[in-house]
């Protein structure tokens, strides 16, 4: 079982920066891709950006040039850097983690119990 403890979310105005973090924890596992979704009132869950092992990175259209996704690979953790935030980014922000036991062939999904950002004036 792959643990995840998300942090950094919390209130910002307009034009702010937030770093939001996602640790993964657990035994005898290897994880693949790391990414952040994100859920606004009202609205489906949708991809914000999502990192392989490699370092390759995927964004959301509504977020490139804004929102930068890192991961430290000896510390099994993913960082989602937010820039010129707008009120359209208020959402719960959750964190994915593709991962295997070791020894498995079953990559299975695992969700961070989310962290709120909210952007207003």
């Amino acid at each position: 079982q792959v643990q995840l403890v998300e942090s950094g979310g919390g209130l910002v105005q307009p034009g702010g920066s937030l770093r939001l973090s996602c640790a993964a924890s657990g035994r005898y596992f290897s994880i693949n891709e790391m990414g952040w979704y994100r859920q606004a009132p009202g609205k489906e869950r949708e991809l914000v950006a999502i990192i392989t092992s490699g370092g390759a990175s995927n964004y959301a259209d509504s977020v490139k040039g804004r929102f930068t996704i890192s991961r430290d690979n000896a510390e099994n953790t993913a960082y989602l850097q937010m820039n010129s935030l707008e009120p359209e980014d208020t959402a719960v922000y959750y964190c994915l983690t593709v991962a295997r036991q070791i020894g498995s062939s079953s990559w299975d999904n695992y969700w961070g119990q989310g962290t709120q950002v909210t952007v207003s004036s």
